[in-house]
């Protein structure tokens, strides 16, 4: 059992990948995982808590909307899928969370909204906002118009940045694997499922940067970021299999589903920064 007591948990941020909600065949819509995935987020928002979805994506279904079969690789192919498959996949978002009565609202974001000190605070009022009124903010990068210079480059670190700036006390990432392994579970067959970790410095080198997904961005090095950034801004946070939607119940009912990082506040440390290491 995890040592935090996760149906206490007031404000939820869920991070779901590209990966978990296309399929890897073709990269258009899982349909019946993106519904079991809004279906959970609207079952935590009936007890009461606040939530918050990160969601990938655009990307991936812009590219399978115009017919390209492998990723992009130049900016300007990925920010015309990103423009593509973002209103898509938002209109998608919409359908479904009306079906259960609850209202989503989006917010696209670019690094600079969190290091320019004015649309912080704005971003952040926005978000306080959609939560007393109810609504499930759906985020994800601004990827249409985001440059190098500004691009989080992964929506794990995006989601830890989120989960900082609204103070969430929680942050679900939904992966393509179990959660954290001593090695690599793909090519050592002794590899151990890491439970619990309550130093993030005592496991950042056991990562790797590859992303077993052709349609994702994120391997496990970033997804140890987002640990240290999330556990360091006071929030617990687990790595779970996104192939398992109903993992998302589980966690929040203190049943053991992947990876807990435990928060370990820093007032010492700038979150930014953690962003540029």
């Amino acid at each position: 059992m995890y040592k935090v007591d996760f149906t206490e948990k007031k404000r939820i941020i869920v991070k779901v990948g590209s990966s978990t909600i296309t399929h890897e065949e073709t990269g258009n819509i899982d349909y019946t995982k993106l519904e079991r995935l809004v279906r959970q987020l609207c079952d935590l928002r009936a007890r009461g808590k606040d939530v918050c979805l990160v969601s990938s994506g655009a990307i991936a279904v812009g590219r399978y909307a115009i017919g390209l079969k492998e990723r992009p690789r130049d900016l300007a192919t990925k920010q015309a899928c990103a423009s593509i498959g973002q209103a898509y996949l938002m209109s998608v978002y919409q359908k479904l969370f009306s079906e259960y009565n609850q209202k989503a609202g989006q917010v696209l974001i670019t690094k600079k909204t969190f290091i320019d000190s004015e649309s912080r605070e704005n971003a952040r009022n926005t978000f306080n906002e959609l939560f007393k009124l109810g609504v499930i903010p759906v985020v994800n990068e601004n990827d249409t118009v985001a440059t190098h210079e500004i691009q989080f480059g992964d929506n794990d670190s995006l989601s830890a940045i989120v989960c900082a700036l609204v103070k969430a006390d929680a942050l679900v990432l939904l992966s393509d694997i179990d959660g954290l392994y001593t090695h690599n579970p793909k090519e050592n067959p002794d590899a151990k499922l890491v439970e619990v970790v309550e130093d993030i410095s005592s496991v950042m080198d056991m990562a790797t940067s590859d992303s077993s997904s052709n349609v994702g961005t994120g391997g496990m090095t970033a997804k140890l970021k987002a640990a240290l950034i999330a556990t360091y801004s006071g929030a617990d946070m687990v790595i779970t299999n996104g192939n398992h939607i109903g993992n998302i119940h589980r966690i929040f009912e203190n049943q053991d589903k992947g990876t807990l990082f435990v928060a370990n506040k820093r007032d010492d440390v700038n979150i930014l920064e953690l962003l540029e290491e």
